[in-house]
């Protein structure tokens, strides 16, 4: 299962690692895994041995309202290589998914609902689906062990990488820890047998584990697991970091956030982390390292209002410019240590700041999830009393304990967010305590659910898809709406691109939100943005199109009316935030605001902004040096030379290219 960071939330985490998942199985005529949840049992992933040629698989598991079934059908030759291979099935989000590959007289195909090739090969290769899939990978990985091959080519190019990290006995059984690489933005550390069949992995909140196998069995596994993903991490940290406690950059553009323009030709100097002087001309000194900064731009760090934070995606953060995250609901001891390794740069990643996540247990819930009113009292309590900046609320929470909760939370001077809960429209929450909306869709729902559709389901979707398109935005309940918001200072955290994902991509297409950075991208994440991510009726796909559009008018009905806004993504960590702000600019707000938004206007939201947020002498060194004007072109912060945290330097391009991503520009030398 490999770790790479994709689609939606960390509710969605799992559905992007199954992308490109390395092994469901254990080997025997009919075998099985269990996923589990925080919840139990959350599925089963099952593989039947026909004959030494033929296997059948099938993966079925849930959570959130979410879904996966599907069932593999493949066919090996005597070498053990795939010759015939099928896959049949719905993804979480309920598209369809019918994938097939075979090789026959030298020539291997492949097609799927959204891509086919060809290709002449007198050498049988593996191929990697762009699906999930079980048998394929438990052969891939038998192949592995049987010939000590550790180096694969692959359909429909590139390579895999598998290495062996540690090897015990569990039982009678031994296992190997493989991790795997080359094909993602990230590498999968998992278990398998002897004979390269998958045996456990942790993800997350989530686990996979030999049925027959005990957790604490699993445990052992998961504290070796985690100790070789941190040495990876700590690894690549030490390489790409550069220590720069004293840096001149010159002749560079310095945009002024407070006065949302930007400064020609201006030096910058930087000492222990922090901004010294901002002039014209300063004079080098001796013991200073120095770069030219000519035709580019200097802006602070990029704050990501909407993260989902995990170790391993920091490293994108970093290379995309984003120094500050706010984390929108993780485990608790999870966030802690990620905290922990951000800021004393044992991993790369960003500045952190936590929002508690709550919901209310049911089949619905999601993450910490409460029983009583009491518990979700005393849960605000505890993200108080552990210097948590906001509560989050979700889906499950009842509508009657909002003001209660509202009321404790702003006792213990944090703020109030989250999704609207199911059975109460946006304007109660606020009316009951909240200070901030998360995902756009909320406010859409607030006509278009009410207070008597289930919003827990993924009605808080298709309903969206199918109906935001005809809703007025000029009507005078919306702008009595709207105007509810900017009077009472209502934050909206749009994750318009995220929602954009979901409703407007299509089968047989590059997701457009991605579509100027898939062909940087390693191939198996590459094909995991093309095509459909919900299953939408023919008669709907224009109105989940219009929809998707709606949402870009309802941005800069937001913006013109004074509504604060603070981008976030909820989604691949980094590149989500620059396509982000290029919607922004796209739905006619001036880039210079759209760049405020995401530095001053979330630093003064968390209350920082005394100390960060803006290019001003005395402020912390959080800073990005653009290869191009952003003021002018938007898209031009994808090009980041040089991402300065404090004392450490990263460069872009040595991070892209560490990971298997080609970089979008050149970095400078700090001589």
């Amino acid at each position: 299962m490999t770790k790479i960071i994709t689609k939606r939330s960390a509710l969605s985490t799992l559905v992007a690692a199954l992308l490109t998942t390395q092994s469901w199985a254990v080997f025997a005529d009919t075998i099985t895994n269990n996923v589990y949840s925080e919840k139990g049992l959350a599925g089963t992933l099952t593989q039947e041995k026909i004959d030494e040629q033929n296997y059948k698989a099938k993966i079925e598991f849930g959570w959130n309202n979410r879904r996966i079934l599907i069932d593999e059908t493949l066919k090996l030759n005597e070498k053990g290589l795939p010759i015939n291979f099928s896959l049949k099935g719905r993804s979480a989000f309920g598209s369809a998914i019918d994938e097939t590959f075979s090789y026959n007289r030298g020539i291997a195909q492949w097609k799927s609902i959204n891509e086919s090739g060809i290709k002449a090969d007198a050498t049988l290769d593996f191929y990697v689906p762009s699906n999930n899939r079980l048998a394929l990978d438990n052969a891939t990985m038998r192949y592995v062990l049987k010939n000590n091959k550790y180096e694969l080519d692959v359909y429909p190019q590139g390579k895999m990488l598998i290495e062996k990290m540690k090897t015990m006995k569990l039982g009678e059984q031994t296992v190997h820890l493989l991790v795997t690489s080359g094909l993602s933005l990230t590498p999968n550390f998992a278990w398998y047998d002897d004979d390269g069949n998958y045996f456990a992995q942790s993800w997350g909140s989530m686990y996979v584990l030999r049925d027959g196998y005990t957790k604490s069995q699993f445990e052992e596994l998961e504290a070796i697991q985690k100790q070789a993903e941190q040495q990876h991490l700590e690894n690549l940290a030490s390489k790409l970091t550069h220590d720069v406690p004293a840096l001149l950059i010159e002749n560079v553009a310095v945009f002024d956030g407070e006065q949302k323009k930007l400064l020609k030709n201006h030096d910058v100097l930087i000492k222990n982390g922090k901004i010294v002087e901002i002039t014209k001309h300063i004079k080098k000194q001796n013991g200073v390292a120095s770069l030219d900064g000519k035709g580019k731009t200097l802006i602070p760090g990029l704050w990501d209002m909407h993260g989902h934070l995990s170790k391993d995606n920091g490293i994108l953060n970093i290379a995309n410019g984003v120094t500050s995250v706010r984390d929108m609901g993780n485990d608790h001891d999870n966030i802690m240590e990620i905290e922990a390794l951000f800021n004393t740069n044992q991993v790369l990643g960003s500045r952190v700041y936590r929002a508690g996540f709550m919901d209310k247990y049911s089949e619905n819930s999601a993450g910490l999830s409460v029983k009583s009113l009491e518990e979700a009292l005393e849960t605000v309590d505890f993200f108080a009393d552990n210097g948590y900046v906001q509560v989050k609320l979700y889906s499950s929470i009842d509508p009657n304990w909002v003001k209660p909760i509202s009321e404790r939370a702003h006792s213990r001077g944090l703020r109030l967010s989250g999704h609207v809960p199911a059975f109460m429209t946006a304007e109660q929450a606020i009316a009951n305590g909240y200070d901030e909306i998360q995902h756009i869709n909320m406010l859409f729902l607030n006509f278009l659910a009410g207070e008597e559709v289930d919003t827990r389901t993924q009605k808080r979707f298709s309903l969206m898809g199918e109906q935001a398109s005809g809703l007025s935005l000029d009507s005078p309940e919306m702008n009595a709406f709207i105007k509810l918001l900017s009077d009472k200072r209502i934050v909206v955290d749009p994750t318009v691109s995220t929602f954009r994902s979901l409703l407007m991509t299509e089968d047989q297409k590059i997701n457009p939100e991605y579509a100027a950075i898939s062909e940087h991208m390693p191939i198996a994440f590459a094909r995991g943005l093309k095509g459909a991510e919900m299953h939408v009726d023919e008669q709907f796909k224009l109105s989940y199109k219009e929809s998707g559009e709606a949402m870009q008018k309802m941005l800069k009905k937001l913006y013109d009316a004074g509504v604060p806004m603070v981008p976030g993504t909820d989604n691949i960590a980094g590149f989500t935030l620059i396509r982000e702000l290029a919607l922004y600019v796209d739905a006619g707000i001036p880039a210079a605001d759209v760049l405020n938004m995401a530095t001053l206007d979330s630093a003064k939201l968390m209350g920082v902004a005394h100390q960060t947020g803006s290019i001003a002498e005395g402020k912390v060194a959080d800073l990005v040096l653009i290869d191009g004007d952003p003021l002018k072109d938007i898209t031009a912060l994808q090009k980041a030379a040089l991402v300065i945290k404090g004392e450490q330097a990263f460069k872009p391009a040595e991070i892209y290219q560490a990971i298997g991503v080609k970089p979008f520009t050149t970095s400078p030398s700090l001589k």
